[in-house]
């Protein structure tokens, strides 16, 4: 059968949601390699973060722009920790707020709330394309952010169109830990012991690139992925890969940047491109 696994070494580059993508993939019939890429921490120093929250309860804000679920989930941490998370959350219910893709969306359901407009397309992009026909002039906008990444655009973007920007950034991402991991993985690729390397966010492409010059082996992780299906979940990762001078062989149907699509469309690469280990 076309969308089954049954034979294929499928790495994963997990972090959040490693264990759902792991089971996704082994219900497949995939033999899974796991490489936890990083660790997600709470932000350092939690008193910026916490100060946010008391400025969202005491002066509400008029929207609220959410780019991770992971995002929105440590701030209802400290919130909850802080005995804060009620009015937090009743703060929220009378703001306009907005995701980048679903992920968001989610985390917002778990306290009770709606997103009023998701991204059509799960990127940076996206927002200030998304928030760009709204009129924000002299608005109070909540900004949530991530890790890694230059956020000056949006910011600058959001600031352009008269907004009040209040940004948090509230967690941390801890990568040393998890370099070994990634060097084994690069050797895996480069001896042909994988058959298809699965990236689900941007982070991992950046990771990849980081250890292996860290570790002098970014050749070997050039010939790795000459060798290995290169699957995306969707744009912002081919994005990144393309970058870096690295292509996507395959990704999910447009508009069906989820796990389950990107399993289909692998199952259907990998029966096209090699066959079955052991057959």
């Amino acid at each position: 059968m076309a969308e089954r696994l049954n034979g294929y070494r499928i790495l994963i580059l997990e972090t959040r949601e490693e264990a759902q993508f792991s089971k996704l993939l082994a219900e497949q019939g995939a033999e899974v390699v796991q490489c936890p890429m990083f660790t997600i921490q709470d932000a350092p120093d939690p008193a910026p973060v916490e100060a946010w929250i008391r400025r969202a309860i005491d002066r509400p804000l008029d929207n609220l722009v959410l780019m991770t679920g992971e995002g929105l989930r440590r701030i209802m941490k400290l919130a909850r920790a802080r005995g804060l998370d009620g009015a937090f959350v009743a703060a929220l219910a009378g703001s306009r707020k907005f995701t980048r893709g679903p992920k968001p969306g989610k985390a917002l359901r778990e306290i009770g709330l709606e997103a009023q407009q998701t991204t059509e397309k799960p990127t940076t992009e996206g927002v200030i394309e998304m928030l760009g026909k709204l009129d924000l002039k002299g608005r109070r906008l909540g900004l949530q952010l991530y890790p890694d990444k230059d956020h000056g655009a949006l910011i600058g973007a959001l600031a352009a169109q008269g907004a009040e920007v209040d940004a948090v950034l509230p967690y941390a991402y801890d990568s040393k830990a998890a370099d070994a991991n990634i060097v084994t993985a690069i050797d895996d690729m480069a001896a042909g012991r994988i058959d298809a390397v699965a990236l689900t966010n941007l982070g991992q492409v950046r990771r990849l690139i980081e250890a292996a010059k860290a570790h002098g082996s970014e050749a070997k992780l050039r010939a790795g992925f000459d060798r290995t299906l290169i699957a995306s979940v969707g744009p912002a990762v081919s994005g990144e890969l393309a970058a870096h001078g690295l292509r996507t062989d395959v990704s999910p149907a447009e508009d069906a940047y989820f796990m389950r699509p990107l399993i289909s469309a692998m199952a259907v690469a990998l029966a096209e491109k090699l066959p079955r280990q052991g057959t």
